[in-house]
C-alpha cells in the first residue's frame, strides 16, 4: 500500500502559532496559497487545515487553495456540529469534482467552543454517536442515490447528492479521517472511518491500538474496506543529529519562558488522545529512538506535545518503524511553517520514499 505524505497549515488569524516567526500577510489567503504551492513543489501530497470556532472555516480557505493549485490535497477538518450531513455531503462532492478527486476529510468530535455556533450536544458518548451517524450518512449519499434515514441525531428522505464525487480505481469518494483514543472513538473508527489518526505515541502504544482497532472492527462486523492508520505528529529535522536536538531545546527553551503564552496548545482538557501523550513524560525525556516528550511539559498540545527529533536518516527511520506496524497516513509539521516546508520535504521525504 502506498503511503500518503502530508504537511499542516495553521489556518489561524492570530500570528505565532507553535512558534512561527511569520507577521506579514499571516492569515491570508495570499499566505496560505504560498504555504499550500510550497507544500505541492516540496513534494507534499497536500496538507491538513485546522479548524476551529473562531478561526477562518476551514472548507471556505480549502475551496480557495484548491482552486490556486494543480495537485495540492486539502485535508479539510470539519466538526459535525457545523454541518448536517446532506449539506457537507453535496459540498464536498462538488469540491471533488471541480478539483478532479483532490478532497481528503478529516472529522473532528472534540469540543471547542459550541455554545457559540449553537451546538448543545456536549455529552461525549452522544457526541460520539453523532459522528458515527454522520460518518455513516455521508458515506451513503457520496455512493448510493435515493437516500433514506432516520437516525438519532440525523434524519434525509429520499436525499441525493449531485454531482457525485469524483471515482477513480482507488477511491470512490474523499478518504475519510478521524482520530481518538477514548473506546467510544474507536468503536467509531472501527465501524465507518477509512483512516484512524493518530498522535504521537511510542511505537508500543501505537501497536497496542492498531490490535485493538482491528479487533473492533470483526466485533462491528465493518462493512467498508480495512481500517488504514495515519500518524500525526511535529517533526524537528535538521542536517545532523546534533543540530536538530539542539533546536528542538531551543524551541523548548523558549516555550518555559514563554510560560504558557505562546500558542503552541491543543485541546489539554480531558481527551483521552491528550492525556496519553501527557503521561509520556513519566516514561522518559526520549522514548523509542528519537520521540522527544518533553513540550508536553511546556505547554506544547495536540500534534505538538511530542516530537520526533534528529536527522533526515534518525527521523526517516522512525517514521519507517511506524510504517512497519500498519500505518501509511503521515501528517507532519514543524515551525517556521514557510522555511519547514521545504526543508523536511526536501531532505526526509525522499528517504521516506526511497524505503
Amino acid at each position: 500500500m502506498s503511503a500518503e505524505f502530508l504537511w499542516y497549515i495553521p489556518n489561524t488569524i492570530e500570528p505565532g502559532h507553535r512558534g512561527d516567526d511569520t507577521t506579514t500577510g499571516w492569515g491570508s489567503i495570499e499566505y496560505s496559497t504560498e504555504l499550500a504551492r510550497t507544500a505541492e513543489a516540496h513534494g507534499w501530497g497536500g496538507a491538513l487545515l485546522g479548524t476551529g470556532w473562531g478561526r477562518p472555516d476551514t472548507f471556505t480557505v480549502a475551496t480557495a487553495l484548491a482552486a490556486r493549485t494543480t495537485t495540492f490535497k486539502p485535508l479539510i477538518a470539519v466538526r459535525p456540529g457545523y454541518w448536517q450531513p446532506a449539506n457537507f455531503a453535496s459540498a464536498a462532492a462538488t469540491l471533488d469534482q471541480l478539483s478532479r478527486g483532490r478532497v481528503l476529510v478529516n472529522i473532528v468530535s472534540g469540543l471547542d467552543n459550541p455554545a457559540a455556533y449553537g451546538d448543545t450536544n456536549v455529552d461525549p458518548a452522544q457526541r460520539y454517536a453523532r459522528t458515527q451517524e454522520f460518518l455513516h450518512l455521508v458515506r451513503r449519499l457520496w455512493t448510493e442515490e435515493r437516500v433514506t434515514f432516520h437516525g438519532e441525531h440525523f434524519q434525509v428522505t429520499d436525499s441525493t447528492v449531485s454531482p457525485s464525487p469524483f471515482a477513480t480505481e482507488e477511491r470512490a469518494h474523499p478518504t475519510l479521517y478521524f482520530g481518538g483514543a477514548s473506546p467510544a472513538a474507536e468503536r467509531v473508527s472501527a465501524a465507518e472511518a477509512d483512516v484512524q489518526l493518530f498522535w504521537g505515541e511510542p511505537l508500543d502504544g501505537i501497536a497496542e491500538r492498531i490490535d485493538r482497532l482491528k479487533e473492533l472492527s470483526a466485533q462491528v462486523e465493518r462493512r467498508h474496506k480495512p481500517l488504514e492508520f495515519g500518524l500525526r505528529i511535529t517533526t524537528v529535522v535538521r542536517d545532523t543529529t546534533e543540530e536538530a536536538w539542539r533546536a528542538a531545546e531551543e524551541k523548548v527553551a523558549k516555550m518555559a519562558a514563554d510560560d504558557g503564552e505562546s500558542t503552541w496548545t491543543g485541546n489539554r482538557r480531558a481527551a483521552v488522545g491528550q492525556r496519553r501523550l501527557l503521561d509520556l513524560v513519566e516514561r522518559g525525556e526520549v522514548l523509542d529512538t528519537c520521540l522527544y516528550t518533553t513540550p508536553g511539559k511546556f505547554g506544547g498540545g495536540g500534534a505538538a506535545t511530542t516530537w520526533l527529533v534528529g536527522s533526515p536518516d534518525d527521523v526517516a527511520t522512525a517514521l519507517d518503524n511506524y510504517r512497519k506496524l500498519g500505518v501509511t497516513h503521515f501528517v507532519l509539521s514543524d515551525t517556521p511553517y514557510r522555511q519547514e516546508t521545504s526543508r523536511v520535504g526536501d531532505q526526509l521525504l525522499p528517504k521516506l520514499r526511497e524505503s
